[in-house]
Protein backbone atom coordinates (compact mmCIF):
# COMPACT_ATOMS: atom_id res chain seq x y z
CA UNK A 1 0.00 0.00 0.00
CA UNK A 2 1.70 3.81 -0.79
CA UNK A 3 2.21 6.21 1.16
CA UNK A 4 -0.57 7.78 -0.58
CA UNK A 5 -3.60 5.49 0.58
CA UNK A 6 -2.40 5.17 3.71
CA UNK A 7 -2.34 9.26 4.03
CA UNK A 8 -5.94 9.60 2.38
CA UNK A 9 -7.18 6.98 4.92
CA UNK A 10 -5.81 9.23 7.68
CA UNK A 11 -7.19 12.37 6.40
CA UNK A 12 -10.54 10.69 5.93
CA UNK A 13 -11.02 9.63 10.14
CA UNK A 14 -9.74 12.75 10.92
CA UNK A 15 -12.34 14.21 8.43
CA UNK A 16 -14.86 11.97 10.15
CA UNK A 17 -14.22 12.16 14.00
CA UNK A 18 -14.10 16.29 13.03
CA UNK A 19 -17.39 16.12 11.21
CA UNK A 20 -18.74 13.90 13.89
CA UNK A 21 -17.27 16.21 16.85
CA UNK A 22 -19.16 19.09 15.31
CA UNK A 23 -22.51 18.10 15.56
CA UNK A 24 -25.09 17.56 17.87
CA UNK A 25 -28.53 17.10 18.14
CA UNK A 26 -31.17 18.79 20.55
CA UNK A 27 -34.68 17.43 21.34
CA UNK A 28 -38.20 19.19 21.13
CA UNK A 29 -37.74 19.23 25.13
CA UNK A 30 -34.46 20.75 25.66
CA UNK A 31 -32.38 23.98 24.75
CA UNK A 32 -28.45 24.27 25.11
CA UNK A 33 -25.55 26.26 25.47
CA UNK A 34 -22.03 26.00 23.52
CA UNK A 35 -19.01 26.77 25.53
CA UNK A 36 -15.54 27.48 24.28
CA UNK A 37 -12.96 26.56 27.06
CA UNK A 38 -15.84 26.64 29.94
CA UNK A 39 -17.13 30.19 28.41
CA UNK A 40 -20.42 30.36 27.10
CA UNK A 41 -20.81 31.30 23.54
CA UNK A 42 -24.33 30.66 21.73
CA UNK A 43 -27.09 30.22 23.09
CA UNK A 44 -29.30 27.17 20.94
CA UNK A 45 -33.34 26.76 21.19
CA UNK A 46 -34.12 25.17 18.11
CA UNK A 47 -34.83 21.36 18.08
CA UNK A 48 -32.44 19.68 15.29
CA UNK A 49 -29.29 19.08 13.90
CA UNK A 50 -26.82 22.25 14.64
CA UNK A 51 -22.89 22.52 14.23
CA UNK A 52 -20.02 24.04 16.81
CA UNK A 53 -16.71 24.08 16.81
CA UNK A 54 -14.81 20.28 17.29
CA UNK A 55 -12.84 19.97 19.76
CA UNK A 56 -12.40 23.25 21.58
CA UNK A 57 -16.37 23.89 21.97
CA UNK A 58 -18.64 21.43 24.08
CA UNK A 59 -22.66 21.77 24.66
CA UNK A 60 -24.46 21.17 27.70
CA UNK A 61 -28.32 20.63 27.65
CA UNK A 62 -30.97 21.82 29.95
CA UNK A 63 -35.09 20.90 30.18
CA UNK A 64 -37.82 23.27 28.58
CA UNK A 65 -40.15 21.36 30.08
CA UNK A 66 -42.16 22.40 33.24
CA UNK A 67 -40.67 20.98 36.18
CA UNK A 68 -42.16 19.93 39.60
CA UNK A 69 -39.72 20.27 42.76
CA UNK A 70 -41.44 19.14 46.54
CA UNK A 71 -39.79 22.00 48.80
CA UNK A 72 -38.81 20.69 52.27
CA UNK A 73 -41.11 21.23 55.13
CA UNK A 74 -41.15 24.20 57.35
CA UNK A 75 -42.52 24.66 60.62
CA UNK A 76 -43.41 28.12 60.75
CA UNK A 77 -44.88 30.10 63.85
CA UNK A 78 -48.23 32.11 63.08
CA UNK A 79 -48.81 35.55 64.42
CA UNK A 80 -50.86 34.02 67.34
CA UNK A 81 -47.74 31.96 68.09
CA UNK A 82 -49.55 28.64 67.00
CA UNK A 83 -46.51 26.32 65.42
CA UNK A 84 -47.49 24.95 61.61
CA UNK A 85 -45.68 22.57 59.39
CA UNK A 86 -46.05 23.58 56.06
CA UNK A 87 -45.03 21.31 53.19
CA UNK A 88 -44.93 23.17 49.50
CA UNK A 89 -44.20 22.59 45.86
CA UNK A 90 -43.29 24.25 42.81
CA UNK A 91 -43.71 24.36 39.14
CA UNK A 92 -40.99 26.49 37.67
CA UNK A 93 -39.15 25.87 33.94
CA UNK A 94 -35.87 26.96 32.84
CA UNK A 95 -36.43 30.27 30.06
CA UNK A 96 -32.74 31.82 30.31
CA UNK A 97 -30.23 28.96 30.09
CA UNK A 98 -27.46 31.53 29.83
CA UNK A 99 -28.41 33.30 33.15
CA UNK A 100 -28.81 29.99 34.59
CA UNK A 101 -25.97 28.78 33.84
CA UNK A 102 -23.95 31.56 35.54
CA UNK A 103 -25.44 31.89 38.12
CA UNK A 104 -26.56 28.23 39.60
CA UNK A 105 -24.89 25.83 36.75
CA UNK A 106 -27.06 23.17 37.95
CA UNK A 107 -30.72 22.02 38.67
CA UNK A 108 -29.98 20.96 41.93
CA UNK A 109 -28.27 24.06 43.15
CA UNK A 110 -31.02 25.64 41.54
CA UNK A 111 -34.27 23.87 43.36
CA UNK A 112 -31.58 25.04 46.72
CA UNK A 113 -31.91 27.91 45.84
CA UNK A 114 -35.68 27.68 45.59
CA UNK A 115 -36.56 25.58 48.49
CA UNK A 116 -34.74 28.71 50.52
CA UNK A 117 -36.90 31.28 48.73
CA UNK A 118 -39.89 29.14 49.40
CA UNK A 119 -40.33 29.33 52.75
CA UNK A 120 -38.83 32.43 53.38
CA UNK A 121 -42.04 33.54 51.79
CA UNK A 122 -43.96 31.20 53.73
CA UNK A 123 -42.46 31.99 57.30
CA UNK A 124 -42.78 35.79 56.47
CA UNK A 125 -46.30 35.42 54.52
CA UNK A 126 -47.88 33.25 57.06
CA UNK A 127 -46.33 35.09 60.49
CA UNK A 128 -48.61 37.53 59.66
CA UNK A 129 -51.80 36.03 59.57
CA UNK A 130 -53.76 34.18 62.53
CA UNK A 131 -53.73 30.46 62.58
CA UNK A 132 -58.03 30.71 61.95
CA UNK A 133 -56.61 32.71 58.86
CA UNK A 134 -54.74 30.32 57.34
CA UNK A 135 -57.70 27.90 57.65
CA UNK A 136 -59.93 29.68 55.29
CA UNK A 137 -59.91 31.30 51.81
CA UNK A 138 -57.33 33.89 53.17
CA UNK A 139 -54.76 30.94 52.26
CA UNK A 140 -55.17 30.67 48.79
CA UNK A 141 -54.78 34.88 48.13
CA UNK A 142 -51.43 34.46 50.31
CA UNK A 143 -50.17 31.48 47.98
CA UNK A 144 -50.63 33.41 44.93
CA UNK A 145 -48.54 36.34 46.49
CA UNK A 146 -46.28 34.21 47.52
CA UNK A 147 -45.95 32.61 43.66
CA UNK A 148 -45.65 36.27 42.42
CA UNK A 149 -42.71 37.10 45.18
CA UNK A 150 -41.14 33.57 44.43
CA UNK A 151 -41.25 33.89 40.67
CA UNK A 152 -39.96 37.57 40.73
CA UNK A 153 -36.59 36.48 43.00
CA UNK A 154 -36.06 33.21 40.92
CA UNK A 155 -35.96 35.36 37.67
CA UNK A 156 -32.32 36.87 38.10
CA UNK A 157 -31.64 33.11 37.83
CA UNK A 158 -32.95 32.05 34.54
CA UNK A 159 -36.04 30.30 35.94
CA UNK A 160 -39.83 31.27 35.34
CA UNK A 161 -41.84 29.94 39.11
CA UNK A 162 -45.24 28.77 37.21
CA UNK A 163 -46.76 28.60 40.82
CA UNK A 164 -46.06 27.56 44.46
CA UNK A 165 -48.79 25.32 46.15
CA UNK A 166 -48.71 24.04 49.33
CA UNK A 167 -49.74 20.26 50.02
CA UNK A 168 -50.06 19.56 53.70
CA UNK A 169 -50.47 22.17 56.40
CA UNK A 170 -50.55 20.37 60.11
CA UNK A 171 -49.52 20.90 63.39
CA UNK A 172 -46.21 19.46 64.86
CA UNK A 173 -46.59 16.36 66.67
CA UNK A 174 -47.10 17.41 70.13
CA UNK A 175 -49.62 20.08 69.55
CA UNK A 176 -51.62 17.89 67.65
CA UNK A 177 -51.91 15.51 70.93
CA UNK A 178 -52.17 18.47 72.87
CA UNK A 179 -54.84 19.76 71.03
CA UNK A 180 -56.66 16.00 70.88
CA UNK A 181 -56.62 16.08 74.40
CA UNK A 182 -58.04 19.72 74.67
CA UNK A 183 -60.75 18.09 72.41
CA UNK A 184 -61.24 14.90 73.98
CA UNK A 185 -61.71 16.88 77.48
CA UNK A 186 -64.19 19.41 75.61
CA UNK A 187 -66.16 16.27 74.39
CA UNK A 188 -66.17 14.91 78.10
CA UNK A 189 -67.21 18.25 79.75
CA UNK A 190 -70.23 18.46 77.23
CA UNK A 191 -71.11 14.67 77.93
CA UNK A 192 -71.55 15.54 81.36
CA UNK A 193 -73.34 18.76 80.74
CA UNK A 194 -75.85 16.51 78.53
CA UNK A 195 -76.10 13.96 81.41
CA UNK A 196 -76.74 16.62 83.85
CA UNK A 197 -79.14 18.16 82.03
CA UNK A 198 -80.93 14.79 81.43
CA UNK A 199 -80.96 14.28 85.08
CA UNK A 200 -82.55 17.78 85.81
CA UNK A 201 -85.12 17.16 82.84
CA UNK A 202 -85.87 13.95 84.45
CA UNK A 203 -86.38 15.20 88.45
CA UNK A 204 -88.59 17.98 87.04
CA UNK A 205 -90.74 15.50 85.17
CA UNK A 206 -90.91 12.67 88.42
CA UNK A 207 -92.00 16.00 90.69
CA UNK A 208 -94.25 17.22 87.54
CA UNK A 209 -95.70 13.74 87.80
CA UNK A 210 -95.23 12.88 91.30
CA UNK A 211 -97.46 16.76 91.78
CA UNK A 212 -100.21 15.69 89.55
CA UNK A 213 -100.91 12.54 90.98
CA UNK A 214 -101.15 14.42 94.22
CA UNK A 215 -103.51 16.67 92.76
CA UNK A 216 -105.59 13.38 90.57
CA UNK A 217 -105.61 11.94 94.36
CA UNK A 218 -106.60 15.06 96.22
CA UNK A 219 -109.40 15.80 93.15
CA UNK A 220 -110.82 12.48 93.96
CA UNK A 221 -110.98 12.85 97.69
CA UNK A 222 -113.44 15.91 97.15
CA UNK A 223 -115.11 14.71 94.83
CA UNK A 224 -116.03 11.04 96.81
CA UNK A 225 -116.39 13.31 99.79
CA UNK A 226 -118.73 15.33 97.84
CA UNK A 227 -120.55 12.13 96.12
CA UNK A 228 -120.49 10.56 99.94
CA UNK A 229 -122.70 13.69 101.73
CA UNK A 230 -124.95 14.01 99.00
CA UNK A 231 -125.34 10.13 99.69
CA UNK A 232 -125.70 10.72 103.06
CA UNK A 233 -128.33 13.55 102.71
CA UNK A 234 -130.01 11.87 100.22
CA UNK A 235 -129.97 8.70 102.69
CA UNK A 236 -131.03 11.22 105.34
CA UNK A 237 -134.02 12.78 103.59
CA UNK A 238 -135.43 9.13 102.99
CA UNK A 239 -134.76 7.72 106.49
CA UNK A 240 -136.88 11.22 107.50
CA UNK A 241 -139.32 10.50 104.83
CA UNK A 242 -139.66 6.80 105.43
CA UNK A 243 -139.88 7.83 109.75
CA UNK A 244 -142.40 10.27 108.60
CA UNK A 245 -144.89 7.64 107.00
CA UNK A 246 -144.55 4.64 108.92
CA UNK A 247 -142.26 4.75 112.31
CA UNK A 248 -142.70 1.39 112.29
CA UNK A 249 -141.36 0.33 109.06
CA UNK A 250 -138.26 2.93 110.10
CA UNK A 251 -137.56 1.49 113.25
CA UNK A 252 -137.92 -2.36 111.72
CA UNK A 253 -135.31 -0.50 108.70
CA UNK A 254 -133.01 0.61 111.55
CA UNK A 255 -132.98 -2.70 113.05
CA UNK A 256 -132.16 -4.49 110.44
CA UNK A 257 -129.31 -2.22 109.50
CA UNK A 258 -127.75 -2.21 112.98
CA UNK A 259 -127.69 -6.51 112.79
CA UNK A 260 -125.67 -6.20 109.36
CA UNK A 261 -123.48 -4.34 111.20
CA UNK A 262 -123.39 -6.20 114.10
CA UNK A 263 -122.65 -9.32 111.77
CA UNK A 264 -119.35 -9.08 110.49
CA UNK A 265 -117.26 -12.09 109.36
CA UNK A 266 -118.51 -15.10 109.22
CA UNK A 267 -120.80 -14.33 112.39
CA UNK A 268 -124.59 -15.72 111.75
CA UNK A 269 -125.68 -15.65 115.13
CA UNK A 270 -126.76 -12.53 117.23
CA UNK A 271 -126.46 -12.84 120.73
CA UNK A 272 -128.46 -10.65 123.18
CA UNK A 273 -131.08 -10.33 125.61
CA UNK A 274 -134.62 -11.64 124.58
CA UNK A 275 -136.28 -8.65 126.29
CA UNK A 276 -134.02 -6.16 124.31
CA UNK A 277 -135.69 -3.76 122.04
CA UNK A 278 -133.81 -5.56 119.14
CA UNK A 279 -136.20 -8.20 119.36
CA UNK A 280 -139.65 -6.29 119.27
CA UNK A 281 -140.02 -6.80 115.83
CA UNK A 282 -139.84 -10.35 115.94
CA UNK A 283 -142.25 -10.85 118.47
CA UNK A 284 -144.91 -9.03 116.80
CA UNK A 285 -144.33 -5.62 118.80
CA UNK A 286 -143.29 -2.45 117.87
CA UNK A 287 -140.98 -0.01 118.95
CA UNK A 288 -143.26 2.49 119.55
CA UNK A 289 -145.76 0.50 121.90
CA UNK A 290 -142.92 -0.51 124.00
CA UNK A 291 -141.92 2.84 124.75
CA UNK A 292 -146.17 3.41 125.34
CA UNK A 293 -145.72 0.96 128.06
Amino acid sequence: MSKTAIFGGILAIVIGITAFSSLFVIRENEQALILQFGNPQKQVDDAGLNFKTPFIQDVIYFDKRILDYDASAAEIPTLDQKQLVVDAFARYKIIDPLKFYQTVATESIAESQLNNIINSNLRDSFGKQLFTKLMTETRAKLMAEISKKVDAAMRSLGIQVIDVRIKRVDLPEENSQAIFRRMQTQREQEARRIRAEGDRKAREIRADADKQQRVIVAEAKKTSEILRGEGDAIATKLYNDAFGRDRDFFDFYRSLQAMRTGLTGDTTSYVGPPQGEFYRFFKGESLGSSSGK
